[in-house]
């Protein structure tokens, strides 16, 4: 009997998190499929292989990547590699359209069938890629209500299967539990900062952020703050960049959507954190900055004139939003400020984010893309 093998890729951390579901969700179907690719330690938990680990895929834009160049350059061939050299039923791409349209490519010139789950956002910018998804991508699962339409339209075999975050975002802790197990103090206003998951994300935000807490930590003296730590991190990195800043952080490592629900107010990365801030109700500061010449460059690009994914699934600006030049520490402060000091309009964002979790579908994605999956598929175990 031969086994079922898959190639499975997910470029950073959210992917991670989403490939191990969705690798579980196929193995209570069947256990005999096998799973081999790019991931983390996630993904490895639930049964995959890894040729790499995601820790030094998280490149932000054109300029990053090129700096990291030799190594998606080696990720790519050895893919390519593995592709070429067949033995795979299929192949399961997780977002990271920088790598993942590419390898869509080839397997289609190997005539190996691609599902492609959380496809590139072409809502926001070069949507012209949509030709090269229909070529390449037997099936598409799209996680936000309008990508369907936009997808179709197309001539994408699309389907809308709801947002994994609406079976994954839930604090696990009442507000008082976790304020006594992060050894927060009650009485005292909470602020979370939260730089991203990708070091090259870090890079750019974390000084910004922690420039933005020095400033309200001299105007609200009270504030404590606390730094949930991304899987794909190093703690001490960032506590040693934090360091000098003196300020009364707590750093955790996990439990981020407990994190999320002790606070006042986050100050947090532009990506899908501000999405799963809103589902638990928390209000925010995004903020996001690129390399200056990596922005110039994608500027013309983007069609949208929101960047949060919170303010975009809302579709208006619940939040404020700090890009690029805009982001800087009194910005931070100004922002951040309001939320604290102003109850009710606080209470009245938290109302509007909550209201955000109804438009995502209903849970039990990963089942349904691992059901459709399987039945394209058949069994994982086959007579030779």
């Amino acid at each position: 009997m031969s086994k079922t093998r898959i190639l499975i890729v997910a470029g950073e951390a959210s992917g991670d998190l989403h490939g191990a579901h969705l690798i579980e969700a196929i193995h209570r179907l069947d256990s005999s499929y096998e799973f081999y690719g790019l991931g983390g330690n996630k993904m490895r938990s639930a049964g995959a292989q890894t040729f790499f680990d995601i820790e030094r895929m998280g490149a932000v834009g054109i300029v990053e990547v090129l700096g990291d160049l030799g190594h998606y350059v080696k990720v790519y061939r050895r893919f390519a590699r593995e592709i070429a050299n067949g033995g795979y039923d299929a192949v399961i791409l997780i977002d990271y359209p920088t790598l993942n349209l590419r390898l869509a490519r080839l397997c289609r010139e190997k005539g190996i069938p691609v599902f492609y789950v959380i496809g590139p956002q072409l809502w926001a910018w070069r949507a012209g890629r949509i030709k090269e998804i229909k070529r390449n991508v037997s099936k598409m699962f799209v996680i936000f209500p309008f990508e369907e339409e936009v997808y179709r339209n197309a001539g994408v075999d699309v389907e809308f299967v709801g947002h994994p975050f609406t079976e994954t975002v839930a604090p696990q802790m009442t507000r008082a539990d976790g304020q006594s197990y992060f050894n927060l103090q009650p009485d005292r206003p909470t602020v979370g900062l939260l730089p991203g998951s990708r070091r090259k994300e870090i890079e750019m935000l974390l000084g910004p952020i922690l420039e933005g807490a020095q400033a309200i930590a001299r105007e609200l003296n009270t504030c404590q703050f606390i730094l949930p730590v991304a899987d794909s991190i190093d703690p001490e990195v960032l506590k040693k960049k934090a360091a000098p800043y003196n300020l009364d952080i707590q750093f955790v490592s996990g439990k981020t959507y407990d994190v999320m629900n002790v606070c006042d107010c986050l100050i947090i990365a532009s990506g899908s954190a501000t999405l799963e801030a809103a589902m638990i109700g928390t209000p925010m500061v995004i903020v996001y900055k690129l390399n200056a010449l990596t922005y110039w460059i994608a500027r013309p690009l983007v069609k949208i004139k929101l960047y949060g994914l919170a303010n975009i699934t809302a579709g208006e600006q619940v939040v404020p939003e700090l890009i690029q030049g805009d982001l800087t520490a009194q910005a931070i402060q100004r922002e951040t400020l309001k939320f604290l000091k102003d109850p009710e309009y606080a209470d009245s964002v938290r109302n509007k984010l909550l209201g955000i979790r109804k438009s995502l579908g209903r849970p039990g994605v990963m089942e349904r893309i691992a059901q459709s999956i399987v039945r394209a598929l058949g069994p994982g175990e086959k007579k030779e």
